[in-house]
């Protein structure tokens, strides 16, 4: 009587394995592609965010990746000072607009740019870099800065989580952490 039992239940155990595995072809292929299709951004800890808009009859689109504090101390230790970075995370973040502008009382001719900064305690620069497809700011290249100007970062009342930059009435302003660093714009 156990030996059947036990045959029964090897049997069962087998024919269930065997029925699970030869799913259909089309199942097979749609689950495949599922996985496939979800997006590639959820996966990433610093998301690609964009933010769009006017200023003066100038079209503005930054295109960053926005890390979060999640804990640790941003500003002198994750992003050193003194040091160029890409203001954001993974990919270098762009800075495009749609005609000539003034940012900070310079020109900046329409174009897209890689948008770096260096940060410090005091002022800050924010450049302007004539390439803007890079990975960080790993091939950071001086010698192609469209534009330099300092700007003075300001502390904010609510820390803000995740990075974040804004397109407000006459300027462009980066908020993180315990930090906002605007920046003048003229269209």
């Amino acid at each position: 009587m156990k030996k059947t039992l036990l045959g029964t239940l090897i049997l069962l155990l087998a024919l269930a394995v065997s029925c699970k595995q030869a799913k259909p072809a089309e199942e097979a292929t749609e689950e495949a592609t599922t996985e496939q299709a979800a997006p590639a951004e959820e996966a990433r800890p610093s998301p690609a965010r964009q933010a769009q808009g006017t200023i003066g009859e100038a079209a503005i689109t930054i295109n960053y990746s926005s890390p979060s504090v999640r804990g640790r101390t941003i500003w002198g230790d994750l992003v050193p000072y003194g040091k160029v970075w890409r203001t954001g995370a993974n990919e270098a973040t762009t800075f495009e607009v749609s005609k000539d502008v003034m940012i900070e009382g310079k020109k900046l001719a329409a174009g897209k740019y890689g948008l770096f900064t260096i940060p410090s305690e005091g002022k800050w620069a924010v450049i302007f870099n004539t390439v803007p497809d890079q990975w960080g700011a790993n091939d950071y290249d001086e010698s192609k800065d469209a534009l330099r100007v300092e700007v003075s970062p300001q502390t904010l009342a609510e820390p803000v989580e995740a990075m974040e930059f804004a397109i407000e009435a006459d300027q462009v302003v980066l908020r993180w952490e315990k930090l906002a660093v605007p920046f003048k714009v003229a269209g």
